[in-house]
Parts: structure tokens; C-alpha cells; sequence
């Protein structure tokens, strides 16, 4: 099924914990679902689900709900699971470790091609299955292997004077856990900002809301 370009990013930004759900009622044996399954399981309305899904052709059966099964596999290609783009790591402090050791790239559409850090003391080290490389070979190794996507994993200050140079060598994508909003300056790229401490922040505020309710 081809993407519709109605399909809003918020509608996007749920594809992947339906593909997810979906994937432990596949391995539970289940199936097929009906919406209404579906969405009490996820929390959302069934209706939701509906309309969510046919922003790309709808895929269940009235009478039947949904093949378990054929939607997920459906809702991998419309998120691009079987791509496998090319990614590089930059930044090999404790967040790039956990990522690079504990991530399964491949389940989520991505192939880790090479990690990067401008620290003496972890270049030429192991980071997993890769070896550390210098920063300072960025370029000559984005020009040579054409990555699509950077992970950040660096400071702030680092981020904003690197992207540019990224772009310019072909980086098309940006999963940025540097809090730089590279996507004020760089409008033709594609950006996920990971903001650990507004999720925390958050959490925050619906905590004290359970406290008021109480």
C-alpha cells in the first residue's frame, strides 16, 4: 500500500506502537482482532484505529476486524521496516553506548554502519560489534558509505556546528538526542528529538495531577 499524503504526523507517530501490539498478539497465537479489541488493548477509541488505518487503505474486513498477522506486516511497510537504511552513531558517552549495545536497529528499519567520537581515549575502542572511529573521519566515511541517518548523541554545543557539515554530506534523517533543533535552521531533513528530561518533566505534572485527584 503507498503512504497517503492526508496522513498526519500525529497519525504516524502511532504506527509504530500498533505495529508493536500487534507483534505480541502474533506471538500470543492470536489471529485476527476485531477495532474494538484492538483499541481497548492500546487505549485508544476504535475509531481511532479506523481512521488511523485508512489513511493508508484501511486493511480490516467488516464482520471479520483485522488479520493480525497481515496488518502488521502491512504497517511495517508503510514505516519502512524492511529498508534497512544506513545509520551512523556520533557521540560514544553513556547514551551512545547503552543505544549502540542494547538497540535492535534492525527490527526498526535501520542497518548501525559505523559509531564516531572525538575522545582520545575511546577512538580505536569497542563499542559492541563496532570499533570506535575518530569524528575527524566523518566526512571522508559519509562521502565513501552514503549513511542516510545520524544518531547525536553529543552536547548541544557539538550538534549545532556538526549538522550542517552532515547534511552536506548526504545525511537525510537525524535521530537528535543532543536538545539542538536543528529543524529551525534545516527544513528539507527529517528529525526525531529524544528529550529524555520533558518526558520526565511530564511525568512530573501527571504525578502531581493523580495527587490533586486523590
Amino acid at each position: 500500500m503507498s503512504k497517503s499524503p492526508k496522513a498526519s504526523l500525529s497519525v504516524v507517530r502511532r504506527l509504530p506502537r500498533y505495529y508493536r501490539f500487534l507483534g505480541e498478539l502474533e506471538a500470543s497465537g492470536v489471529q485476527r482482532i476485531s477495532s474494538r479489541e484492538f483499541a481497548a488493548m492500546i487505549g485508544v477509541t476504535a475509531s481511532q484505529v479506523r481512521q488511523d488505518l485508512n489513511c493508508f487503505g484501511g486493511f480490516g474486513q467488516q464482520g471479520y476486524g483485522y488479520n493480525v498477522a497481515a496488518l502488521r506486516d502491512e504497517i511495517g511497510k508503510i514505516l519502512g521496516l524492511s529498508r534497512q537504511r544506513r545509520a551512523i552513531l556520533i557521540g560514544c558517552g553513556n547514551m551512545g553506548l547503552a543505544l549502540a549495545i542494547h538497540m535492535r536497529f534492525e527490527d526498526r528499519g535501520f542497518r548501525l554502519c559505523a559509531i564516531f567520537d572525538n575522545n582520545p581515549a575511546k577512538i580505536g575502542q569497542q563499542a559492541s560489534k563496532w570499533v570506535v572511529h575518530d569524528s575527524t573521519a566523518l566526512e571522508s566515511y559519509c562521502k565513501q558509505n552514503q549513511p542516510e541517518v545520524a544518531i547525536l548523541c553529543i552536547p548541544k554545543e557539538a550538534a549545532t556546528s556538526l549538522c550542517e557539515d552532515l547534511v552536506k554530506w548526504g545525511i537525510r534523517g537525524f535521530w537528535n538526542f543532543s536538545h539542538y533543533d536543528m529543524s529551525v535552521r534545516l527544513k528539507d531533513i527529517a528529525v526525531e528529538n529524544v528529550h529524555l528530561g520533558d518526558s520526565l518533566m511530564t511525568l512530573s505534572y501527571r504525578v502531581a495531577e493523580l495527587e490533586e485527584n486523590d
